[in-house]
């Protein structure tokens, strides 16, 4: 089967990357390596046009959490080696994760729902200090200080200086730590919270997903529940994507 080829910049145009990104991918080993002409230019084929399209699909949505960008890149690089049917079998793992992180999103939205038409079930005279909340909550001073400083709680003092929390602190700390298990940012849950003080009727998902017009840049990637949809849609287009490199590169090639 005699198949097309393509320089540098044919590829680089037809997928829409700059022609730095097509060595990178060389160099990172994301696709084939490249035959040479004598003059030392690359020369591409379908197969190179197919990963590079496979690559540009894997990591089109920034998902870092559990180790998900890793399985992303390790499908691309089996399948650069030729490997399809693992790739195939990575990327079916890759899904079934994705389906665990989207249900433990949805799981601690019910749960942060849950924990806020309930009724403070704490002690309510209770006063803990810090290392009392973090040892009653099963979390560490390190995230404690950390969820403070990020103003997603701000804690009373005693007269002598030292944090108090409440019965009301504790509440909205198992919200907190409830999201922050299932990986929503800081960012997110704080828009979360400013959002439902407000407006204590507001749509809890729609504040935890959907970034502000004039949110920072930074909290573009804040869409959990959005991002882990497009990564489940994209890995979909991965499997069909593998079975037709499968199709076309090792049925036709010649015995």
């Amino acid at each position: 089967m005699s198949m097309n080829t393509y320089k540098t910049a044919e590829i680089a145009h037809s997928i829409g990357i700059h022609p730095n990104t097509v060595r990178l991918y060389e160099e990172l080993c994301l696709i084939p390596k490249p035959a040479r002409e004598a003059n030392g230019y690359r020369v591409f084929t379908d197969l190179h046009m197919e990963q590079f399209k496979l690559a540009r699909t894997a990591l089109k949505v920034e998902v870092l959490q559990n180790g998900l960008r890793k399985q992303a890149t390790d499908i691309i690089k089996v399948s650069a080696s030729g490997d399809f049917d693992r790739a195939i079998f990575l990327t079916d793992r890759y899904l079934q994760q994705i389906k665990r992180e989207q249900r433990n999103a949805e799981e601690a939205i019910a749960i942060t729902e849950k924990l806020l038409s309930d009724d403070n079930q704490e002690v309510d005279n209770a006063i803990l200090t810090r290392k009392e909340a973090a040892d009653y909550l099963q979390i560490s001073m390190d995230s404690l200080r950390n969820w403070e400083m990020n103003g997603l709680l701000t804690v009373k003092r005693k007269q002598n200086g030292y944090r108090i929390y409440t019965a009301e602190d504790v509440h909205r700390l198992k919200i907190i730590r409830s999201l922050r298990c299932a990986n929503y940012s800081l960012a997110a849950i704080l828009r979360m919270l400013s959002t439902l003080e407000n407006n204590p009727e507001a749509d809890i998902r729609k504040a935890i997903d959907k970034p502000e017009e004039n949110d920072d840049i930074i909290s573009v990637c804040d869409e959990l529940l959005t991002s882990l949809r497009c990564a489940e849609e994209n890995a979909q287009i991965m499997l069909m994507q593998l079975e037709k490199m499968k199709k076309q590169f090792i049925t036709n090639s010649p015995l």
